[in-house]
């Protein structure tokens, strides 16, 4: 029906007087809005598949690991002693593929390595059988932007089953996908070696994490298929899992906050001997990008270590860490107050001469690799 040829003179009807043109929220709205999206409650469907499987997976590990316990007391010796050294062996080397690759050289670019070094982290970290190193990472750095609300992929509020392995067994929060484009992974998509492993992943995973660890104790110290199966995958992997899982959960419920009181993560003395290092989780949270991942360097710290060697044969090179007046500045700024230096630290104490200024991550101090030769830790500083 064409319009009447009156309705341009017609007068306009006057809107309600409780009605108001819509209007986009201001940013304070919007920043409101998505601080209570982050730190509401929410509870995840079970995703059951992998819920059984973790179930299976730590049942065969029970067994591999009663088998083992039986040759350590003599009792029923089955799993050869070799045997275990060898899982032993291959499950430490895991870790560090995990803790030292991904972690602190990949995540947090702590420090650089040459191809030599990357190559044989990249395969370590195969080895562990957590994950592509591109999703490990992106995973990672996400915990530390959106740290314990609910974009963090292990988020600890939700309590330690959920942080330790339940965030493997239920479906993620909306906003661990959405904030998880947010983050820069420029420099994982432009290292080749990387994006093979991602691409590969599934049968690398197989022939790295499983056909190769196993078939040396069958083909070199005669053990049982089923013994070799069980102790230097199942148990050897799961063993390793833990370790990790440790740090997202009880390093971040349990133990004090001498660096910064304002967030959950925790030195916790027991995950730093159980993870290599990976215990002083305060401290990490407030200087990540700190090589030692620890202010007190080698304490249980034999990530921090294996750096420092591969430093000194020139492998790694440019490793950074917190100096000293930064590390107090921080101290007295946000710490608890807890003794982690023989005395306990007030905001009254030394080093009122130092400015309030936080130096940005780029102007911490890089050890000189001729000067952890000379000095045997970086710790020693010129």
């Amino acid at each position: 029906m064409p319009p009447s040829p009156h309705a341009a003179n017609e007068p306009l009807v006057p809107l309600p007087e409780d009605a108001s043109e819509p209007r986009l929220p201001t940013k304070e709205e919007l920043k409101k809005k998505e601080e209570k999206e982050l730190m509401e409650e929410f509870s995840g469907e079970i995703v059951w598949f992998n819920a059984i499987g973790f179930v299976i997976l730590h049942v065969l590990f029970f067994i591999g690991g009663v088998r083992c316990l039986g040759t350590i007391t003599t009792l029923y010796p089955l799993t050869q002693w070799k045997t275990m050294f060898w899982a032993f062996f291959v499950g430490f080397l895991s870790a560090e593929g995990v803790l030292m690759g991904a972690h602190r050289l990949y995540s947090h670019k702590a420090f650089k390595a040459n191809w030599k070094l990357r190559a044989l982290l990249l395969f370590w970290h195969t080895v562990a059988g957590q994950n592509c190193m591109y999703i490990w990472v992106r995973d990672h750095r996400l915990h530390h932007k959106f740290s314990d609300t609910n974009a963090d992929p292990h988020n600890a509020r939700r309590g330690f089953w959920y942080s330790h392995v339940g965030w493997l067994a239920m479906k993620k929060h909306p906003l661990i996908k959405i904030k998880g484009l947010t983050i820069d992974m420029s420099d994982i998509e432009r290292d080749p070696l990387l994006m093979f492993q991602k691409n590969h992943y599934k049968k690398l995973y197989v022939l790295c994490a499983i056909f190769l660890p196993v078939i040396v104790p069958i083909y070199f110290f005669d053990e049982y298929w089923l013994d070799a199966l069980l102790t230097v995958y199942f148990t050897r992997s799961i063993i390793v899992l833990n370790l990790t899982w440790t740090v997202n959960s009880a390093a971040h419920l349990w133990g004090t906050k001498p660096y910064d009181k304002n967030i959950m993560p925790r030195e916790n003395k027991w995950v730093g001997m159980w993870a290599f290092g990976e215990g002083w989780h305060n401290y990490h949270h407030a200087f990540p990008w700190d090589y030692r991942a620890a202010e007190l360097a080698v304490h249980h710290s034999w990530t921090t270590q294996l750096i420092e060697f591969f430093a000194r044969i020139g492998w790694a090179y440019d490793l950074k860490f917190a100096s000293d007046q930064m590390i107090h500045r921080r101290i007295q700024r946000t710490g608890d107050g807890t003794d982690i230096h023989g005395f306990h630290t007030t905001k009254k104490e030394c080093h009122d001469h130092i400015e309030e200024a936080e130096p940005h991550p780029d102007e911490s101090v890089k050890a000189n690799n001729n000067h952890i030769v000379s000095n045997g830790s970086a710790r020693h500083r010129a």
